[in-house]
């Protein structure tokens, strides 16, 4: 059992900043991915960035490369999202995903979910 919490999302103008981040508690020694995914209402869960816990692999969405930088501190247990020149389209609830096994873009292949931190992004 990992439990995720989720925070540093709020409201930022299009071109601007903010670092989510995603504290791990409880089996974090099962741990092989964490990643970052996005859902606006009625709408799928869409991939955004994932890391492996052991190997550092890192796998961004072609829509945020070059924009957000994924990266960890294994001795805080905590992964973070640095989201560069925002724009209003990144305007979602951000949920952080922890895998047991192999996963990159795929949101069913995560076991665990965050209860989600909102960005919103005005132009």
């Amino acid at each position: 059992q990992v439990q995720l919490v989720e925070s540093g999302g709020g409201s930022v103008q299009a071109g601007g900043s903010l670092q989510l981040s995603c504290a791990a508690s409880g089996r974090t020694f099962s741990t092989y991915a964490m990643g970052w995914f996005r859902q606006a209402p009625g709408k799928e869960r869409d991939f955004v960035a994932r890391i492996t816990w052991s190997g550092d692999s890192i796998y961004y969405s072609d829509s945020v490369k070059g924009r957000f930088t994924l990266y960890k501190d294994n001795a805080k247990n905590t992964v973070y999202l640095q989201m560069n020149n925002l724009k209003p389209e990144d305007t979602d609830v951000y949920y952080c995903g922890h895998a047991n096994r192999r996963a990159g873009s795929r949101a069913y292949a995560y076991d665990y979910w965050g209860q989600g931190t909102q960005v919103t992004v005005s132009s």
